[in-house]
């Protein structure tokens, strides 16, 4: 299975870290799991404004193409403002809303105020459930100070719940595959 690891923001380096950290965490849970991070940071991107796909720059066919070619995902999102970054929900308008139907999705977020941790219950859930993914019931949320200067995960707790996140996703992942998958191209 490809599982597409999502970093969700073009700045910064916690999100990336955390997204670092699961993808070990996944793969000592299952080494089958083909995992490969999409940084969008490394994508140039266009305002999407519902023309044909085909109308976009390469980068966001390129991105689009990741996204159906994945079985599964970790979104990893900074919250900014109260809210996920626009290049990512940006990156979802993209999408067809088959391409993650009924595959299995895991968050992990970081934000400066504990209270943000709301951001992924009220707009980023939300959005996975109209995809109808299989979103794990166990997102993680780390704030500012369960980092060091270099950006590791300093707090245990937080390794412990990463570790659980990818242990649950494993078995999400196993699941998907018995579920019928219906392609973009179905009406």
């Amino acid at each position: 299975m490809k599982i597409l690891l999502v970093d969700g923001t073009i700045i910064g380096r916690k999100t990336g870290a955390i997204l670092e950290q699961v993808k070990g965490y996944i793969e000592d849970a299952n080494p089958e799991l083909e995992l490969k991070i999409l940084s969008l940071a490394d994508f140039e991107h266009q305002f999407v404004d519902g023309r044909p796909l085909g109308e976009y720059n390469e980068d966001m066919q390129e991105m689009v193409r990741r996204f159906e070619n994945a079985d599964g995902y970790i979104i990893a999102t900074p919250i900014f403002q109260g809210s996920i970054p626009g290049v990512l929900k940006n990156a979802f308008d993209m999408l067809h809303p088959r391409t993650m139907r009924y595959k299995p999705v895991s968050i992990v977020a970081n934000g400066g105020t504990y209270q943000h941790h709301l951001v992924i219950e009220n707009q980023l859930k939300p959005i996975l459930d109209y995809f109808r993914c299989l979103v794990t019931p166990n997102y993680v949320y780390t704030h500012t100070s369960h980092f060091d200067e270099t950006n590791s995960i300093t707090n245990e707790d937080v390794h412990e719940r990463l570790r659980e996140l990818a242990r649950v996703f494993v078995q999400y992942a196993e699941m998907s595959k018995h579920l019928s998958k219906e392609t973009i191209d179905t009406p």
